[in-house]
């Protein structure tokens, strides 16, 4: 058998694969879906020998009769079941080694999720120093938002006119 710190690490793999993708999962137990995945991820399948046909009658064969999921021994037994198809030339638990050392300290792939694509229109549409008008209003020179600030009409209360040159220089005039 594997030793206590590969047995943690498949541990640890088996728990992130059971929470990937459900936000609900505990990581205590593990749906087909997500064992499938496990399978592809680690290359336990590979097309010949084991393919996802024999991962979905393996997940069939280990969990309870009414289960839809497979807690962390019955994951263990899966990966004995496929040990044997995978590693053909060697013993049981040399299969179940090598096994182990697929799965020991992987976690799950993200294949395909799209990137943010900067460049071109996106560019020139969130680039704020080419803004006119009052949307420019909204942001300061470095090209932050003001926040409320810059999307409500602030009252000037100052009584002078909004161009006036000379604003605030009445009460120097007077006290003179």
């Amino acid at each position: 058998m594997a030793g206590s710190a590969e047995m943690a690490s498949l541990e640890e793999s088996f728990r992130k694969f059971a929470i990937y993708g459900d936000t609900k999962a505990t990581g205590h137990e593990m749906n087909g879906k997500n064992w499938a995945k496990l399978c592809k991820d680690c290359k336990v399948t590979d097309g010949k020998s084991v393919t996802s046909t024999d991962v979905d009658i393996v997940f069939s064969k280990v969990k309870g009769k009414t289960a839809r999921v497979i807690n962390y021994e019955e994951f263990k037994k899966a990966l004995e079941e496929l040990a044997p198809k995978r590693f053909k030339d060697k013993s049981k638990e040399e299969a179940y080694e090598a096994i182990c050392q697929l799965v020991a300290g992987k976690e799950p792939i993200n294949v395909g999720v799209t990137k943010a694509k900067t460049g071109g229109a996106v560019e020139r549409l969130t680039d704020t120093s080419k803004y006119t008008g009052s949307h420019k209003e909204r942001f300061d020179e470095s090209g932050k938002g003001k926040g409320k600030s810059g999307r409500e009409n602030i009252v000037d209360t100052s009584g002078y006119v909004s161009a006036y040159k000379n604003a605030g220089t009445y009460d120097a005039k007077v006290k003179k």
